[in-house]
């Protein structure tokens, strides 16, 4: 079977599945935290190099007071409790998104596993935190005009890679397939840029219910399909 190198996801449901059960909607975000345990899993069993994860968007920091600081809490607590988790798969923490706007706790706890992990070269966890494509795209042309106005780069050199140059995490490639549960079928301000040429696989299962085999149904429906990418037939595995 032809494997994504590269699958992000859109956890979705995590509400709907508490209120669902008359639970908490931060029930809910737990129980969702053990699904990426069982992702995480997964994508080591079925050899996925790269796994993102849409965990905080820069839009959730409108969500209720409470219902934010519950869910900076339940990262810090994911990220003691999964630690192991990480060194026992072999897999490299990274962080995408405006780490400006974390609590100064969070963003320590996640540059210390940062660190502890570095040393796995051949499997990461992309977990996007404050994050939005637009914010990033917009991030990227701002830092390309700065190098300009300084006279670092003439403005008629800038092509894509300029700009994909100065996203968040420019050494990731571009995802291959993009997975959203709960039967929403939108991307939501997520990798715009880098989804130009990525397979979407949509399912109705909640986000805390999706688990190995949902993960391998996607995998399979990619593997099923042809990619062009506006040009000759190329294999499912993506770009190289």
């Amino acid at each position: 079977m032809s494997v994504p190198r590269h699958v992000a996801i859109i956890m979705d449901g995590n509400g709907r599945w508490a209120k669902a059960r008359g639970l908490p909607r931060l029930k809910g975000h737990e129980a969702g935290a053990e699904s990426v345990r069982r992702i995480l899993r997964a994508a080591k069993k079925f050899g996925v190099r790269y796994v993102t994860l849409y965990a905080f968007s820069v839009e959730n920091w409108s969500r209720p007071p409470l219902e934010v600081q519950g869910l900076m809490k339940l990262l810090q607590f994911f990220l003691k409790r999964n630690e192991h988790e990480l060194h026992d798969n072999e897999t490299r923490l990274r962080v995408m998104g405006r780490r400006s706007d974390l609590p100064r706790a969070v963003d320590r706890a996640l540059a210390d596993l940062e660190a502890a992990t570095a040393k796995y070269p051949d499997r990461e966890l992309v977990l996007c935190l404050s994050y939005g494509g637009r914010t990033e795209i917009a991030a990227a042309a701002r830092a390309l005009a700065e190098d300009a106005a300084a006279g670092r780069i003439d403005p008629a050199s800038i092509d894509e890679q300029a700009v994909a140059s100065r996203l968040y995490l420019p050494d990731v490639p571009d995802p291959d397939l993009i997975v959203r549960t709960s039967g929403e079928e939108r991307l939501s301000n997520f990798l715009l840029w880098q989804a130009a040429y990525a397979e979407f696989y949509f399912t109705p299962v909640l986000w805390p219910d999706f688990g190995e085999e949902d993960f391998k149904a996607a995998l399979d429906a990619f593997a099923a399909r042809h990619r062009r990418f506006g040009g000759v037939d190329a294999p499912s595995g993506g770009k190289s």
